[in-house]
């Protein structure tokens, strides 16, 4: 029965249909407070990534994406210099406000200068000989700003400092800067204050004579020590909204959960019924008609809300920085949410063709999809080893998959083609037959056939709308019974006391009635 049609033959009140309104509400305003205070923090570290790229790595241009590299000895060192001058010089060059961590460093320094080279490494190129030993050994030195705290030592010598090229792997420069996020304030959130961990790694490990340069930002987040600005209140009335946002799904779990329970209980009954008084048994399909899939729908979406409220609880409270974890459990959860709003349409003929043209395809497309999978992994696998050296888009299985997959989508199929480099012509022939074919065979058929298979499953729903539908013992059993849900008769046995949750102590319902007798 639909919420109407309860109402019409108990009185009862859809009090599960408010209760999931009123929760599609909460949970989506509770979503947009989360995403924008979780798009401040993101912004504000990829904006101080990208300062910091500008203010420690030499010649760093956003424009070219393309990375940062050197290929002479001079200027390797000319990069460690510029990006230690640029750190020392740091409170009188950059525009926003930052400051030294002491104490991180080796020796209790600010800043660490490493290089890791081979334990033993002779190449003669000339004769064909090299004598390597794999044992990496590491050579580190500490940098510190003029008025360091008292306990840290002095060691600014780094222009000192050389390195060992014909065995060097890596140059690493690590330092730690902290911040303040102000922004925040636009919000009426407090500041949060920020750990930089910076990473500046020159990249030889290859010994190609092209040294990579990047820099790595890790943020570390928490709670400032003495927070002075006006709203503080409206910290607690977010984390008050959040508390009622988990009571309401708290409430929407165990409603679920109820009607789960009940409907086991009714199938036991219905099947206890089948064999006592007509010796017969129910098919598994009539069995999980008892069980509603969207009540589950719910219960997992409302556990996934309980669990980001109060890790979002947790956040504003500085005790953890999980933003990530919080915004995937909080996205997911308002999407089954408003998935669920679905069932609702469900009652409506004409509004329900979506559904059931779903649940007929569904089978007939897993199976289809899997032998699909099979040739589609081929696919990838054969790219990324084939093509990997030679095409900026296969270098990885990760990026093979998503290049062939926009490829099914029809998009930057030129460029696909025309990046491919022509070192080697065999392989720039192999490129186009693989490429060929499989936009041949996955545009022109294999999409084709998943468009027959949803089309012919929607005839089928239409062709089945004018003729009598296959009727199950449980759809038979049903319609024995005449009586409207306007009849008045599913009223008069219904004096059920039991509380507001109970699930098995129930009086005998006029439905029960008919199911039993």
């Amino acid at each position: 029965m639909s919420p109407c049609d309860k109402f019409h033959a108990k009185g009862r009140k859809p009090i599960k249909l408010g209760l999931q309104i009123l929760k599609i509400i909460i949970v989506t305003v509770q979503l947009v407070f989360f995403g924008l205070s979780n798009q401040m923090v993101v912004t504000f570290k990829e904006e101080n990534t990208s300062s910091f790229k500008h203010l420690f790595l030499k010649d760093y241009d956003d424009d070219t994406d393309e990375m940062l590299a050197v290929y002479t000895q001079t200027d390797v060192y000319d990069c460690i210099y510029y990006a230690i001058e640029q750190y020392l010089a740091l409170p009188e060059t950059t525009v926003g406000r930052y400051a030294y961590v002491y104490g991180v460093g080796v020796n209790g320094s600010a800043l660490s200068l490493c290089q890791q080279y081979y334990k033993k490494g002779q190449i003669d190129p000339a004769n064909d000989t090299f004598n390597i030993d794999p044992h990496v050994i590491t050579d580190c030195i500490g940098v510190t700003p003029l008025a360091p705290p008292p306990g840290a030592m002095m060691e600014s010598d780094y222009k000192n400092f050389s390195l060992k090229f014909h065995k060097l792997i890596n140059v690493t420069i690590s330092f730690q800067l902290k911040a303040i996020n102000l922004q925040t304030i636009i919000n009426n959130e407090i500041p949060d204050c920020y750990t930089f961990v910076i990473t500046i790694v020159l990249d030889n490990k290859a010994h190609s004579g092209k040294v990579k340069i990047s820099l790595d930002n890790e943020v570390l987040i928490k709670e400032c020590r003495d927070p002075s600005v006006s709203g503080h209140v409206e910290g607690y009335a977010r984390m008050g909204f959040d508390v009622v946002v988990a009571v309401v799904c708290t409430l929407s779990l165990l409603l679920c959960g109820r009607s789960i329970v009940r409907g086991i209980l009714l199938q036991q009954e219905f099947v206890q019924y089948f064999k006592d008084r007509l010796n017969r048994s129910v098919c598994w399909g009539d069995r999980l008609e008892f069980i509603n899939g969207w009540y589950i729908l719910l219960i997992i979406s409302d556990l996934l809300t309980i669990t980001g409220s109060f890790i979002k609880i947790r956040i504003e409270m500085k005790n953890i920085s999980s933003y990530d974890v919080c915004g995937i459990l909080l996205g997911t959860s308002t999407l089954l949410v408003w998935v669920g709003v679905i069932r609702y349409f469900s009652f409506f003929q004409k509004y329900n063709i979506l559904i059931v043209t779903l649940r007929a395809a569904f089978p007939n497309v897993i199976r289809f999809c899997c032998c699909v999978a099979v040739i589609y992994l081929g696919y990838c696998f054969c790219g990324w080893i084939v093509l990997g050296p030679y095409h900026v888009k296969f270098r990885s299985l990760s990026m093979v998959s998503e290049c062939l997959f926009s490829l099914i989508n029809g998009d930057d199929m030129f460029v696909t083609f025309s990046d491919m480099q022509e070192s080697s012509i065999l392989v720039w022939v192999f490129s186009q037959l693989y490429l060929y074919t499989f936009i041949s065979l996955f545009i022109y058929m294999v999409l084709s056939l998943f468009i027959a298979l949803i089309t012919g499953a929607y005839e089928t729903i239409k062709h089945q709308t004018q003729e009598p539908l296959h009727i199950t013992d449980l759809h038979a059993f049903v319609a024995e019974c005449k009586d409207t849900p306007c009849s008045g008769k599913f009223r008069g046995l219904e004096t059920s006391p039991c509380s507001f949750f109970c699930c098995c102590d129930r009086t005998t319902t006029y439905e029960d009635v008919l199911l039993v007798n």
